[in-house]
C-alpha cells in the first residue's frame, strides 16, 4: 500500500488510543501521553519504512528472477536449436573444401594445352596458316621455252591442324593434317592433276620416347611421319624462315629421301652444343604404295637414310656460331613394276609456289640403283643479325638393270648452295634450338598495339640461291635439267608472336638447254612479289 494510506491508519490507530487514555486517566497526565503517542507514532513511522524497504527488495527480487528465468530460457532455447542444426549437419553431409582439379589448362604461346595436375600427361591443339599472294613477270627466252607463262594468284601454302602432347612425361605424340596446297593441284598423282598435290594430307603421325638420357644429354627414339631435322634450313619450322620458301638446293636434296610428309624410325642425341641423329625413311604420305598399279601409275615403296651431326661450338649472350654436316642415302628406289621402270626426278619451282610449275628439272632419269647427297652448313648470329648458308652435292647411280636403255650409264653429278642473312630493325635476336640444332623464329619485344603497344618485330633479309641440274652436257647420257639462280629480299613483320606478315621481292634466271646434245636456248627469267598472311599456334 501507499505510504499516505498508512499513515492515516496509523493516525486514526493513534487518536483512538488517545481517546481511550483522556477517558481512563486525568488531565495532568496528557502531556505524558502526548510524548508517549508521539513516540508510537515515530516507531510505527519507522516500521513502516522498513516494511516499504523490504517491499521493493522483494519487488528488485521478483523482476530478477523473472529476468534470470527469461535468460535461461532463451538460453535453453539457443542450446536446443543448436542441438537441431546440428542433428541436421549430421544427417546432411557438409560441402567441404573443392577438391584440387584433375586437369590444368594453360594457353603456352595461345596455344590450348590440357595437363594434368602434375604436368605428366598434356595434350594441345596446334595449327598453322600460311596464305600466300603474288604475281609473276615472266619472260620466256625463246618460243621452245617451256612453259611460256607463270601463272599469278593466291595459294594456301599450308592449312595445318592437329593435336601434340605427352604421356607420362617422355612418350611424346602429334597428329597433324594439312589442308594445305591449294594451287598445288590436291591429289596430284591422278592423271591430269597438277603435280606437288599429292603430299597434302597426314603431315604428321609419330610417336616419341624421351627417356633415355645418356652421355649427360638428351635422347629421342621415335618412328611415324614426321619432319626431319635433315639440313639446317629444314630443321628451322617453316613458321621462323627468314623467307616464304626454302632455297631450291635444300628442296632438291630433302626431296630424295627425307623433308616433310616423310615415314621414318631413327634416334637423335643433343646437349646445348652437340646434336647427332640418324634415320631410315620410306615413301612420303600420299605415295601410292602399288607397283603394279596402272592409272594412276604406282610405285614399290622406297627406303632411304639420313645423317646428321651439328652444333653450335661458339655461343654468348648475343652471339653464336652453328656448323654441321649432312648426309642422305637413297638406297632403294622406288620401281613400277607395269613399265619395268626405277626411276628417280629433280625438280623444283622458282622459289614460290603460286604456280606449281617447275622451271628447272632432270626428267625422270632412268635405271637409278641408289643416290647419295651431301652438304655442309653454317650459321652465325651477333644480337639482331643472322647469317646463314649450305651447300650440297648429289650423286645419282644408273646401274640398275630395267631393260630400259642407257644400262649401266655412268654416275650423275649435280651441285647446288645457298647464303642468306638478316638483320632485325627493332633489335631482338634468334635463339638457339638445341633440340633441332637450328635456329628459332624473331619474337617482338613489344607486339603491336594501337592501345598503347608497341610495334612488333622488323626484319630485313637477302638471299643468293643457285643449283645447277645440268651434267655430261654434249653426250647422250647427260642431262640437262638447267640451272636457276634466284635474288631474294624480304621484308618480315612479326605482329606478335603468333601473327607474322610477309613480303618478298624475287628476280630468277633460268639457264636451260633443250637436251644434252642440243644447245638451244630454253631458258628464262622472271621477277616475282609475293605476300604472305601467316598465323601460327
Amino acid at each position: 500500500m501507499s505510504r499516505t494510506r498508512i499513515a492515516a491508519t496509523a493516525i486514526g490507530l493513534a487518536g483512538a488510543l488517545a481517546a481511550s487514555q483522556a477517558q481512563a486517566q486525568s488531565a495532568s497526565s496528557s502531556d505524558q501521553e502526548i510524548a508517549l503517542l508521539k513516540q508510537q507514532l515515530k516507531m510505527l513511522e519507522q516500521k513502516l519504512d522498513k516494511l516499504q524497504s523490504q517491499t521493493a527488495a522483494n519487488t528488485a527480487a521478483t523482476a530478477r528472477a523473472r529476468t534470470e528465468a527469461k535468460a535461461e530460457a532463451k538460453a535453453e532455447a539457443r542450446s536446443e536449436a543448436k542441438a537441431v542444426v546440428a542433428n541436421a549437419n549430421a544427417a546432411i553431409p557438409l560441402k567441404g573444401p573443392a577438391p584440387a582439379s584433375g586437369v590444368v589448362v594453360t594457353m603456352p604461346n595461345n596455344r590450348p594445352t590440357i595437363c594434368t595436375a602434375d604436368g605428366a600427361n598434356c595434350v594441345g591443339i596446334t595449327s598453322r596458316v600460311h596464305w600466300d599472294v603474288g604475281g609473276y613477270d615472266y619472260r620466256p627466252n625463246t618460243a621452245a621455252t617451256v612453259p611460256q607463262k607463270l601463272d599469278s594468284g593466291e595459294n594456301v601454302r599450308r592449312a595445318r591442324i592437329g593435336v601434340a602432347g605427352k604421356f607420362f612425361n617422355d612418350w611424346n605424340f602429334a597428329l597433324v593434317y594439312d589442308f594445305g596446297g591449294s594451287s598445288d593441284g590436291f591429289g596430284g598423282a591422278a592423271p591430269g592433276s597438277l603435280p606437288g598435290g599429292a603430299v597434302s594430307g597426314v603431315e604428321n603421325a609419330y610417336l616419341s620416347y624421351t627417356g633415355l638420357k645418356p652421355f649427360g644429354g638428351r635422347m629421342a627414339i621415335e618412328a611415324g611421319i614426321m619432319d626431319l631435322p635433315y639440313t639446317l634450313d629444314e630443321a628451322t619450322s617453316s613458321n621462323d624462315t627468314m623467307f616464304m620458301e626454302r632455297a631450291s638446293a635444300g628442296i632438291v636434296a630433302t626431296n630424295i629421301a627425307a623433308g616433310d610428309f616423310r615415314s621414318a624410325v631413327g634416334t637423335r642425341w643433343f646437349n646445348d652444343q652437340l646434336w647427332i641423329g640418324g634415320y631410315v625413311t620410306g615413301p612420303s604420305t600420299g605415295a601410292i604404295h602399288s607397283a603394279s598399279s596402272a592409272a594412276p601409275a604406282g610405285t614399290s615403296e622406297q627406303y632411304g637414310a639420313v645423317a646428321r651431326i651439328a652444333g653450335n661450338p661458339i655461343s654468348g649472350k648475343d652471339y653464336s656460331v652453328h656448323i654441321g654436316a649432312d648426309a642422305e642415302w637413297l638406297i632403294q628406289p622406288p620401281r613400277n613394276l607395269i613399265a619395268n621402270t626405277q626411276t628417280v626426278t629433280l625438280s623444283d619451282r622458282p622459289e614460290l609456289r603460286l604456280d606449281p610449275t617447275a622451271l628447272i628439272s632432270t626428267g625422270a632419269i632412268p635405271n637409278v640403283s641408289g643416290a647419295q647427297v651431301y652438304s655442309v652448313e653454317a650459321a652465325a648470329t651477333y644480337g639482331p643479325f643472322i647469317v646463314q648458308g649450305e651447300y650440297f652435292w648429289y650423286n645419282i647411280d644408273r646401274t640398275a638393270n630395267t631393260g630400259v636403255p642407257l644400262v649401266g650409264a655412268p654416275s650423275l653429278k649435280f651441285q647446288g648452295g645457298y647464303a642468306q642473312a638478316g638483320y632485325v630493325l627493332t633489335g631482338e635476336g634468334r635463339t638457339y634450338n638445341a633440340a633441332n640444332a637450328a635456329y628459332n623464329g624473331v619474337k617482338p619485344a613489344h607486339p603491336f598495339s594501337l592501345d598503347g603497344g608497341g610495334w612488333g618485330a622488323w626484319e630485313i633479309a637477302g638471299r643468293f640461291s643457285t643449283i645447277d641440274l645440268n651434267d655430261q652436257l654434249a653426250s647422250a647420257n647427260g642431262i640437262a635439267g638447267g640451272r636457276q639462280t634466284v635474288y631474294t629480299l624480304a621484308l618480315n613483320w612479326y605482329v606478335n608472336g603468333n601473327v607474322r606478315f610477309m613480303l618478298d621481292y624475287l628476280h630468277g634466271n633460268v639457264s636451260k638447254q633443250a637436251s644434252p646434245v642440243s644447245t638451244a636456248d630454253v631458258g628464262s627469267k622472271y621477277d616475282a612479289v609475293a605476300m604472305r598472311t601467316q598465323f601460327a599456334f
